[in-house]
């Protein structure tokens, strides 16, 4: 059945008129059929179409974007965003809780369908704008030398080994151990001097001292701080989280109280780091604040240990709906005890939710640059506090931002996927060494369209990582997976209303071990046959992606790893 016309139906942006609006509604009955994954329009679950035309000369899009932005006056509202081309194939698509909602598409001649589902109206009406804006201008890639990475798996011997989509990973700078989690499992992976993996199954159970380990998971997440060697597993389990934590990379666990919050739904994280200063500190001999965040149906909050991680505070909301959409990324704590939380969707921009009192208060700072994307972005935190926010713009590119201000404001924000062709990216995950350095990973693929189409999307993703060696000016990015490919065609981020495409689930992981290596952790979701060429099979194999040549996110260790003095004494 067809959808209703918007007022007016149609309308043509061009190079000398690059803008035009038009508005909808009020609707009364909510359309919610995109959560079984395709949208249906009909009585009475409507939907809007506006038919726009886009009339420039060849090549306008070497210097312009065609951006779509939907906006209503109820926060508490929710509209999305569909763009079909003529042949009727989605070609984008914002389906977030963000207000508004965006869109950005090369800008060349072309007719499109605008699709928008009053997906919880609550009478609302919308207004589109559709315009030509210029690209911004990226500065010149960095001219560092590549780093090089050398890719390990997990053996088939362990028994989640291709259960591991939305893999976190720490490092214990004690003993150099990489600790993977995914799932139920946590496994610990060390590498000898010629670099060669051992994975070994590490998980929380009865039979090491925490009986709430691997039992069930909604979603996994492991953190290990870099300055005491603790590492922290959690399972989210409906209305809680089963928490545990080892001292002794696994070969036991004590269980702890979980998290603090009654009813965190999704998206669970734990961080640490020092407290801020001028606030109650540490109630044990455990020097550090443990946060856990997550996000309830209506906002998201976090909640903080004073005691290592066995037991939490209240929980304190970052943010409701009426600023930014349910879901977050990671947390991270500066050197200085400043908390920050990314979010990809709040009022129009990516921004970090940011604590400098140890969590009792929060303010959300946008990053103006950015616009809405559908992976959560993802922060790292160098040596001095200055923070790297990388994130997956509207367009499907790889953006990172830099900030000196704790969010207030962000420079050099860029396209480091630019230099590689690189169209659509997922998954951002962001980590720092020294103030100057830090990694930005991803997976990417040089083919451009709606990557969330099932049925026509037919890009190849890799594994790419970002480095910067000054501060976030420039970037220096390598395919970490040049020889196998981590997927074939679509990469589902809908959450349940996905198919077999969601097999990599919602996100990776990235960190620095002591000596400034990156360790990217990643499902490899292209394995066997298909890695030969052979079809796509969905696969989600736990996999690590460490540095083996190149300077290192600490330039005190950067002729040690790549083998050109005697290793120094100390440190890992």
């Amino acid at each position: 059945m067809s959808a209703d016309a918007a007022t007016p139906p149609s309308g043509t942006v061009s190079d000398t008129a690059p803008t035009i609006t038009w508005s909808a509604g009020p609707f009364a009955v909510p359309n919610v059929s995109g959560t079984t994954g395709t949208v249906s329009c009909g009585s009475p679950q409507l939907c809007d179409d506006y038919t726009l035309k886009v009339s420039v000369p060849v090549g306008y899009d070497a210097g312009h974007s065609l951006r779509i932005d939907v906006r209503w006056p109820d926060t508490a509202a929710d509209f999305d965003l569909y763009v079909l081309d003529a042949a009727g194939h989605d070609v984008a698509a914002a389906a977030s809780t963000s207000d508004p909602e965006s869109v950005l598409l090369p800008a060349v001649a072309a007719s499109y369908t605008v699709r928008v589902v009053p997906y919880a109206p609550l009478g609302d009406s919308f207004t589109g704008t559709a315009s030509l804006v210029a690209n911004p201008v990226d500065p010149p890639p960095s001219t560092a030398v590549p780093p090089t990475y050398a890719n390990s798996s997990a053996p088939n011997s362990l028994t989640h080994a291709h259960d591991a989509g939305e893999p976190s990973i720490g490092v214990d700078r004690a003993t150099g151990a990489a600790m993977f989690q995914a799932y139920t499992s946590t496994l610990k992976v060390t590498y000898d001097s010629a670099g060669a993996a051992t994975w070994q199954d590490r998980s929380a159970s009865a039979a090491n001292g925490c009986p709430q380990g691997s039992t069930t998971s909604l979603d996994p997440i492991l953190f290990t701080d870099p300055a005491t060697h603790r590492t922290f597993e959690s399972q989210l389990a409906g209305k809680t989280a089963l928490t545990c934590y080892t001292d002794d990379d696994g070969e036991t666990w004590t269980p702890t109280g979980g998290s603090g919050i009654n009813s965190g739904v999704d998206h669970q994280s734990i961080g640490g780091g020092p407290f801020a200063p001028g606030g109650p500190g540490p109630v044990t001999s455990y020097p550090k604040a443990v946060y856990y965040c997550s996000q309830d149906i209506a906002d998201a909050s976090c909640a903080v240990s004073r005691d290592g991680g066995l037991t939490y505070g209240p929980a304190v909301p970052m943010y409701s709906l009426l600023d930014c959409g349910g879901l977050h990324g990671h947390v991270k704590v500066a050197p200085d005890g400043t908390v920050y939380v990314p979010n990809k969707g709040c009022g129009g921009n990516q921004a970090v939710a940011v604590s400098e009192d140890n969590g009792l208060t929060w303010s959300v700072r946008k990053n103006p640059s950015s616009t809405p994307g559908d992976s959560d972005p993802s922060v790292g935190i160098g040596a001095g506090g200055t923070v790297y926010m990388g994130y997956q713009n509207s367009d499907g590119t790889a953006r990172i931002a830099v900030s000196h201000d704790k969010g207030r404001t962000w420079l050099y924000d860029q396209n480091v996927g630019a230099a590689l062709g690189i169209k659509n990216i997922v998954f951002p995950a962001v980590t720092a060494g020294d103030d100057n350095r830090a990694a930005f990973a991803f997976l990417g693929t040089t083919t451009g369209g709606n990557y969330q189409d099932a049925d026509n999307f037919k890009g190849v993703w890799h594994l790419y990582v970002a480095t910067t060696y000054d501060g976030g000016q420039s970037w220096v990015t390598v395919d970490a997976t040049p020889t196998d490919p981590v997927q074939k065609g679509s990469i589902c981020t809908g959450g349940t209303t996905c198919g077999k495409d969601r097999n990599l689930l919602d996100f990776n992981d990235i960190t620095v071990d002591g000596r400034g290596r990156v360790l990217a952790a990643y499902a490899d979701g292209c394995t066997g046959a298909c890695a030969g060429g052979g079809a796509q099979n969905y696969d989600a194999l736990a996999s690590i992606a460490r540095q083996t040549s190149g300077n290192t996110l600490y330039g005190a260790y950067d002729a040690m790893v790549t083998g050109k003095r005697k290793k120094p004494t100390g440190g890992q």
